[in-house]
């Protein structure tokens, strides 16, 4: 049979090769059977396309890469979102399968280029899903850095949750932000890959030097308590410590959940900003131990967290507890100076400041640690003067009124 013969042959039958191809489908791959109407059917469309590029080609074979890539062509965009890769393939092997049976025996030439063709075809679809996987991949990078920009800027809205699910974040437990600088050759996998391996969760963002990572408990939603066996998350931050540049790194204050990271950001971004005034500030260090350069700067959360955590704590518990810290701080720590100034024994100067220690959980007896509970005291005792003031500001015209 020559050529002209042949492909004359091909054209008549290929309805033929359409449908044994959808019957060996339904016969062979139990995924195919289980799938609606609509996509079986664009399946059989692809086959369809398949065969008739194959005689096209067969026609011309200069035509390769032109008519292999109209295969994929005719799929909806819809069906390559609910096919993979190995599915494809799966659905090229069955269709090469039932043409060599059918039109291989006709002729050597013929089984050559059957084979020649469905190279072809196979090298296409891995293109084809490497365009897709490449173009899902920078869309993700995009809905990404738009997630962790509504998170440092504390604009959430509606379809933030919905945005967190497609990225693929699994986890349901407790959030803190990691703010450093971002290194001159970044590597994001080498991130994602150390936090699989911490179990954890990562969304990670790059604004400019600055490298953001929100990190995540990867916790079941049904979990009522946190694994008691998961990594701290300064432990975490150590471990991401490298995927940073030089610098300072700074680690937010733990939040319950994803949608109150912005609490963890702010407090990372604010501490970040001031971090240089810690001259031998750890890496990673906490936001919380840049309370005092935070609250210099003017940040309200800073002045507010150390006058709710200790001052106003040590002054319901105590003012005794107040007076000894004040005098012990404004003498050097000295034991002895604190104690002459307020006529006690050193051994009871020791004592209350066991006592601040246990109410507040800070140790006054150590520099860094005097440093935050100076400034906490100082910004109480503004505070309580101002409010003094507002108060006796709002009796006098009261006053004034009864006279």
């Amino acid at each position: 049979m020559d050529r002209a013969a042949t492909l004359a042959w091909l054209r008549r039958i290929s309805g033929d090769l359409a449908t044994a191809t959808t019957t060996r489908l339904e016969q062979s791959l139990s995924w195919y059977s289980d799938m609606p109407p609509a996509r079986r059917s664009a399946v059989g469309l692809v086959a369809q396309a398949g065969i008739t590029s194959f005689i096209q080609w067969y026609d011309d074979p200069t035509s390769t890469p032109w008519i292999a890539a109209d295969i994929f062509a005719a799929a909806p965009r819809e069906l390559l979102r609910s096919v993979s890769l190995q599915q494809t393939l799966q659905l090229i092997r069955i269709t090469v399968e039932v043409v060599e049976e059918r039109v291989a025996s006709k002729s050597e030439d013929l089984r050559e280029a059957i084979l020649l063709y469905s190279r072809e075809v196979a090298f296409t679809a891995a293109d084809v899903y490497a365009r897709a996987a490449e173009s899902r991949g920078l869309w993700d990078a995009r809905l990404e850095a738009l997630v962790v920009d509504s998170i440092l800027t504390g604009e959430a809205d509606e379809e933030l949750p919905s945005r967190i699910a497609a990225l693929g974040w699994h986890g349901h437990g407790e959030v803190c932000v990691l703010v450093g600088t971002a290194p001159a050759q970044f590597d994001v996998d080498q991130v994602r890959r150390t936090s699989r391996k911490l179990g954890v969760d990562v969304l990670v963002g790059v604004q400019g030097s600055r490298l953001v990572v929100v990190i995540g408990r990867a916790q079941p939603a049904d979990a009522d308590e946190p694994d008691p066996d998961c990594l701290p998350f300064v432990e975490i931050a150590r471990q991401l410590e490298p995927a940073f540049g030089d610098g300072y790194l700074v680690l937010g204050p733990t939040v319950p959940a994803l949608v109150d990271a912005s609490q963890s950001a702010r407090a990372a971004l604010a501490g970040f900003a001031v971090a240089r005034g810690w001259r031998h500030a750890p890496r990673p260090v906490e936001a919380d131990d840049l309370l005092p350069e935070r609250a210099l700067a003017g940040d309200p959360v800073a002045k507010q967290t150390l006058v709710e955590r200790i001052y106003r704590p040590l002054a319901a518990h105590s003012t005794d507890l107040v007076t000894t810290l004040w005098s012990y701080l404004d003498n050097g720590r000295s034991l002895e100076a604190t104690a002459r100034e307020l006529f006690v024994h050193p051994n009871t100067v020791r004592y209350r400041l066991k006592r601040v220690s246990d109410v507040i959980g800070w140790d006054a007896t150590g520099p860094r640690e005097a440093l935050i509970l100076q400034t906490a005291l100082i910004l109480g005792s503004i505070g309580s003067t101002d409010v003094a003031r507002r108060r006796a500001a709002v009796r006098r015209p009261r006053d004034g009124g009864a006279r």
